[in-house]
């Protein structure tokens, strides 16, 4: 697969289209007045995210919530947010 490149404000004009390429495996050549300057390519396959590396780090320790499934419930009636905040407040 050929390399595209693509100048600085074609880029910020259409990065999300560039990114969509990049994750399809696709390697993007950044050109600043026809001079390569960057190159942007798709992660390894066996990548860790910053938060596995900062687990690893043991600087973070990561949660269990699984996102996919979390629902929200409303609240049975509005609550008035000053009100809240006036006693939280009131403890200090």
């Amino acid at each position: 697969m050929a390399m595209k490149a693509v100048n600085i404000a074609e880029l910020k004009n259409h990065l999300s289209r560039y990114l969509r390429a990049v994750r399809r495996g696709e390697r993007i050549l950044v050109l600043d007045r026809r001079e390569p300057v960057a190159q942007i390519v798709p992660p390894p396959k066996d990548a860790e995210s910053p938060w596995e590396r900062l687990a690893r780090e043991g600087k973070v320790i990561l949660g269990t919530q699984d996102w996919k499934t979390l629902r929200f419930t409303k609240l049975p009636k509005p609550v008035p947010i000053q009100q809240v905040l006036d006693e939280v407040r009131g403890d200090r």
